[in-house]
């Protein structure tokens, strides 16, 4: 495409006057043919008048041109009347495709601005770099939970963890201790009969050493939790709780435990409850994290028999049986037998409770109205 500029582009009006000319009218014939007045005319051709496309039809019908040829005109001036840019239009345009600036904005991660400079310097600050090449080259330590279909990382969800970084930097956790890992385990599954035992989750995992918190997630992130490290004793577990169910809550918990305990550094989990893909599409760590998780909440034992002895019989009242005796939530049994393709998702829904609102009301929350300052 050529980017040579022409030294000067004339006013439609220019052209206009030569085909008046050329034909031996005058502005006020002009004006009597197109059907309007003279003062319009006038202003059209001295170029204080736009031609505008029923304009441009009429001229076309009078000089017989298409009609298309004097909106170009018009356009081509116009254009020429305007000063070049300076370019913070694309700059601007860059920061928007590089960060998700408005969902940003609203959650008061980042103050607004009213020029560009000020804008990207508030995103280069939050995210610590010094430029956004810098930023678009910027790799994550972190293994996540998320139904996405591919392992990249987005600008939404790089926002998230950096989110979460911030956080976790702020909270005070007693010393993480592997040999004990056994002892939260059991504590913590203590916890999954009732909804209302959730909000006990940030206290116990925060005396084991590990730091705890509820981001709401941005928009088509489509995350469901993380797990990575801010030393290499220094283990972080955030969750998003997008899917507001208990049985999410407590598989997603454990999985990120199961990411902490192998020491899992990096990796994507590309399946939630309720929409996950076959086991043989995630990497193998995330195959491992949903292994652990699902069998340390329900050992496969006590599932395998429990299907045994009831398929395809999953009354409500045979759940409710199976969970109070091995202790556990008839939600949590609900999402596994769902995840076995046991039962539709659209059974036992009345069992899969909300518990978001119980977990935010304990743990450290960035979201659903909560804006707390980390920057």
């Amino acid at each position: 495409m050529s980017s040579r500029v022409p030294a000067e582009i004339f006013p439609p009006g220019e052209f206009i006057r030569d085909e008046i000319e050329a034909r031996g009218w005058t502005q006020t014939d002009l004006a009597e043919i197109l059907g309007r007045p003279l003062k319009a005319v006038s202003e059209i051709l001295s170029g204080k008048r736009a031609i505008t496309p029923e304009t441009a039809k009429g001229l076309g019908e009078a000089f017989g041109v298409d009609p298309q040829f004097w909106m170009n005109l018009e356009s081509s001036y116009r254009l020429s009347q305007v000063k070049d840019g300076t370019g913070e239009v694309a700059r601007r345009a860059k920061l928007y495709g590089v960060v998700p600036v408005k969902d940003m904005i609203r959650r008061q991660w980042i103050k607004n601005a009213d020029d560009t400079a000020g804008l990207e310097s508030e995103v280069l600050r939050f995210f610590a770099v010094d430029s956004l090449d810098a930023l678009t080259s910027m790799s994550v330590a972190v293994s996540a939970r998320k139904s996405t279909d591919s392992d990249e990382t987005t600008p939404p969800q790089h926002a998230w963890y950096c989110r979460a970084k911030q956080i976790a930097t702020t909270l005070q956790v007693s010393e993480y201790r592997e040999e004990k890992f056994d002892q939260l385990i059991a504590e913590l599954l203590r916890l999954t009969a009732s909804e209302q035992e959730a909000r006990r989750v940030p206290r116990v995992l925060g005396e084991f050493g590990i730091r705890f918190m509820v981001i709401e997630h941005l928009p088509k992130t489509r995350i469901d939790g993380a797990a990575f490290w801010l030393t290499p004793n220094s283990p972080v577990i955030a969750l998003s709780i997008r899917l507001d169910r208990i049985d999410s809550f407590w598989f997603t918990l454990f999985h990120e435990l199961a990411h902490v305990y192998y020491r899992h550094s990096l990796g994507v989990d590309n399946g939630i409850a309720g929409d996950e893909p076959s086991t043989s599409e995630l990497p193998d760590p995330e195959k491992l994290a949903n292994d652990f998780a699902r069998d340390k909440l329900i050992p496969a034992c006590e599932i395998n028999s429990f299907i045994a002895r009831v398929r395809p019989l999953y009354s409500r009242t045979r759940v409710n049986q199976f969970a109070n005796r091995i202790k556990v939530h008839p939600g949590i049994i609900i999402g596994q037998l769902q995840r076995r393709e046991e039962i539709r998702c659209s059974q036992g829904r009345e069992m899969l409770v909300k518990i978001r609102d119980t977990v935010t009301q304990s743990a450290t929350t960035d979201g659903w109205g909560h804006y707390p300052s980390y920057s």
